[in-house]
């Protein structure tokens, strides 16, 4: 087990140096960079002498991979520089809004998870041959719907027709809700199909009817029994989603207008901001790699097989 965590602990270093040096790689390539644009609005007050200080100050004027082992020397020491458009620390600036994308992604996962067990549950448990093609219909239909699409929907129908809940801001609670349904909508179908398909599967495992023969009832089987060797695929895919759901975030937060870290992606993609969308890449490949060891480590909870093969 030691070696598979220090072979884990290895491939998490790899995966985030490699998403630093892509995000990197792929906006010094745009056209113009994030001082440029923020000088743009001082044109005929600065001369160009301060624009060169200002530039050589940020070493925008080193060559590319002076400008490379800079900033990966200062990601190593924790230190991720300052917003070009703002001058603020880039680790307090992602601090700040953490917290209000934290409880989002939170609550849209916990809904993702609940809604897609139960809809995969309830399509594999019940007789009823209608409902259950009404119930593995679902899933589908749920991937299909663009995020943003139901974001709108939702504000529409329930904010502005109903006045249930707010359609923007972060105050509260309810304010969470509508944003958090949107983000858990896509990936709870996620979930829920490939439950349902593991389900299947599982129910028809000699296992199952061996407990059948021993006179297990039906939800006995269906949650002690399947349940538990069906889950590891849709917990493979459960640590896919929370990882995506912080992209998500961009989309979500700018139809809420609401502050978070995806507001603060989608400024900083625009203006250009290096540090800062290096910042937030490096936080979701974090993110992602903690989430996938925990997933990995709870394999040969659910599965002893797994663990004898680690």
């Amino acid at each position: 087990m030691r070696g598979y965590l220090v072979r884990r602990l290895l491939q998490a270093v790899v995966v985030l140096w490699a998403a630093f040096t892509v995000s990197f790689v792929v906006l010094y390539l745009l056209p113009g960079d994030s001082l440029s644009i923020k000088l743009g609005g001082l044109e005929g007050t600065a001369t160009s002498a301060q624009i060169d200080a200002v530039r050589a100050e940020y070493g925008l004027d080193d060559p590319l991979y002076l400008q490379y082992a800079h900033a990966l020397g200062d990601a190593l020491g924790g230190d991720l520089g300052r917003s070009a458009q703002t001058g603020a620390p880039v680790v307090r600036t992602i601090a700040d809004a953490l917290p209000q994308t934290l409880a989002l992604t939170g609550c849209a996962m916990v809904l993702a998870v609940l809604g897609g067990g139960a809809v995969a549950l309830a399509a594999t448990f019940t007789r009823v041959r209608a409902l259950r093609q009404v119930l593995l219909s679902l899933p589908a239909i749920g991937i299909s719907m663009p995020g943003f699409w139901v974001g709108l929907l939702l504000v529409q129908v329930v904010s502005f027709q109903w006045g249930l809940l707010p359609a923007m801001g972060n105050e509260g609670f309810e304010s969470l809700v509508l944003p958090a349904i949107t983000m858990a909508l896509p990936a709870g179908a996620m979930i829920a199909q490939v439950l349902a398909k593991s389900l299947t599967t599982a129910l028809a495992e000699p296992y199952v009817e061996t407990a059948r023969a021993k006179g297990a009832g039906r939800v006995r089987i269906h949650l002690r029994h399947a349940l538990r060797n069906a889950s590891l695929p849709a917990l493979t895919l459960a640590a896919v989603v929370a990882g995506n759901l912080l992209m998500e975030s961009v989309v979500v937060e700018t139809v809420f207008s609401r502050a978070g870290v995806g507001r603060l992606t989608a400024a900083a993609v625009d203006t250009q901001d290096l540090a800062v969308v290096q910042g937030v890449v490096l936080l979701a490949a974090g993110v992602f790699v903690v989430v996938a060891l925990v997933v990995d480590l709870l394999y040969p909870l659910l599965d002893p097989r797994v663990g004898r093969t680690v």
